[in-house]
């Protein structure tokens, strides 16, 4: 009897342990520069969507200008991003892709894993611009 108690005891530790580690395996920080000169610091926590891959992530986002300021102070924006990157136990994650929305426009990024994973940022009607992001 104390055995079964002490296997059932075990066993329950161990459920609890998967369940608080996969519940904080849901959300993640996303940090990143982007525009020519790195002058938009970009931050968001994104959360795990349903999907059997494990690779969709969406949440708010946060741009705040970090170059020359103007008298009011930094420009600062919101907006969401939807990041689709590979899940980390399936290997690393060699490419990201993701849609950033920012004041009702969509702009699109797609990066190579480095350090970050850097690529550029592509919105309509204007130039691409260099984008770092890091997924943590």
């Amino acid at each position: 009897m104390a055995k079964a108690a002490l296997i059932i005891s075990a066993l329950m530790a161990v459920s609890t342990l998967m369940i608080a580690e996969r519940a904080s395996a849901q959300t993640r920080v996303v940090s990143g520069q982007l525009g020519v000169l790195g002058e938009w610091e970009l931050t968001a926590t994104v959360t795990k969507q349903t999907d059997a891959g494990g690779r969709l992530w969406s949440g708010p986002l946060s741009l705040k200008h970090i170059g020359f300021c103007g008298v009011d102070g930094p420009e600062q924006k919101t907006g969401e991003v939807r990041l689709e990157i590979p899940d980390p136990v399936s290997g690393s994650p060699a490419e990201a892709t993701a849609t950033l929305l920012i004041d009702g426009t969509a702009c699109t990024f797609k990066g190579r894993l480095a350090d970050g994973y850097d690529g550029a940022m592509a919105c309509p009607d204007r130039p691409n611009v260099p984008m770092i992001l890091m997924v943590q």
